[in-house]
């Protein structure tokens, strides 16, 4: 997975892994093509393979704006989270005084 800014994760500096054994190694044109994709998902498994094109104003602002949906609902699920902590906490004080 490539990053959008396209600087290296420091898992594509690494050497390859080894091969196994009968595994053929890539040919240039595979690994050229490897790198030109750019790999974006969601929690849903959804995932979207695009072009490696110049990140415009346009594109940044939709990604931006994705960015934000995603931390509105991460919020969100926080507080359902610490909803059920707190809740669990009150049966389990009342379980106590019985």
């Amino acid at each position: 997975e490539k990053r959008l800014g396209g600087h290296p994760s420091s898992e594509e500096t690494r050497d390859p892994p080894p091969l196994e054994e009968g595994e053929i190694p890539p040919t240039q044109a595979e690994q050229e093509e490897e790198e030109d994709v750019v790999e974006t998902g969601t929690t849903t498994g959804y995932c979207e393979v695009m072009d490696r094109d110049p990140l415009t104003s346009e594109s940044a602002q939709i990604l931006i704006g994705e960015i934000m949906g995603c931390n509105l609902e991460l919020e969100n699920i926080k507080k359902k989270i610490n909803n059920v902590i707190q809740k669990n906490n009150n049966i389990i004080d009342v379980l106590g005084r019985i």
